[in-house]
C-alpha cells in the first residue's frame, strides 16, 4: 500500500493526497512536519535527506518532491496518455514551480503564518501584484478549455489547482479572471479536491 508522510495543511502534501484520491489509490498517510516532528528523525532523513514533506513509499520505492510524486503516481496508476499530453501537463507543473508558486507563497506565508506585527506588507503587496500579472497568462490559456490541457482533467491541473485555491481564499483583493474562475469552480466540484485541498488555510 502507498504510504505518505506529511501534514494536511502543506500544499505539497495536498497535491499528493489529491492525486491519490483522484486515481483511487489505496494509501495510508502519516502526520509529519512542523508540529508533528518526524522529519528530522534519522530514519526519516535516510528516506528524505531534505527533512521535508511529502515523502512516499510505494512497494519499497521511496520518492520525495511533490511534483515528482504526482508524475510518478499518474504514470503508474493513471490511464495511458500520449507523449504530447504528458508534456503539456508537465509544462503547467513546471510553470507552477517556476512562475506561480513563489509569489503566492510570499502572500500566504505573510498573511497566514506570520504574526501581524512581523509582516512585510511591501513584499506581500509586490507578490500579490506579481501574481495578478502571472495569472493573465493562465487566463488567456484557459480560454476555450475546461482544464489546463483541454477537455480532460490531467496531472497538470494538480499543482496549479492547489495553488489557485490558496489565491481565492487569501484575504486580499483580486481582479476578476472569468476563465480561471470557471476552471476553479470545476475543480471545486471534484470530491477529491473538496476533501484534500479545500481546507482552512493555516
Amino acid at each position: 500500500m502507498l504510504k505518505i508522510w506529511g501534514r494536511i495543511n502543506s500544499i505539497n502534501v495536498q497535491k499528493v493526497m489529491w492525486t491519490a484520491a483522484e486515481l483511487e489509490i489505496g494509501h495510508e498517510r502519516v502526520d509529519a512536519g512542523r508540529q508533528f516532528g518526524v522529519v528530522k528523525e534519522p530514519w526519516y532523513l535516510k528516506m528524505n535527506p531534505n527533512g521535508l514533506v511529502p515523502t512516499i513509499e510505494d512497494d519499497g520505492f521511496v520518492l520525495w518532491e511533490s511534483n515528482a510524486i504526482v508524475r510518478y503516481l499518474f504514470a503508474k496508476y493513471g490511464k495511458p496518455q500520449t507523449q504530447e499530453l504528458r508534456a503539456d501537463a508537465d509544462r503547467w507543473m513546471e510553470w507552477y514551480s517556476t512562475t506561480y508558486a513563489a509569489k503566492v507563497a510570499t502572500v500566504f506565508l505573510g498573511l497566514i503564518r506570520t504574526p501581524a506585527q512581523e509582516r512585510d506588507m511591501g513584499a506581500i503587496e509586490a507578490a500579490r501584484k506579481g501574481t495578478i500579472e502571472n495569472l493573465k497568462i493562465l487566463e488567456g490559456h484557459l480560454s476555450g478549455r475546461a482544464y489546463l490541457c483541454g477537455s480532460e482533467f490531467t496531472m497538470g491541473d494538480i499543482p496549479l489547482g492547489a495553488g489557485v485555491f490558496r489565491w481565492y481564499n487569501l484575504p486580499i483583493e483580486r481582479p476578476s479572471y472569468p476563465n480561471i474562475e470557471a476552471w476553479y469552480k470545476r475543480l471545486c466540484k471534484r470530491p477529491a479536491y473538496q476533501k484534500h485541498v479545500m481546507l482552512p488555510l493555516s
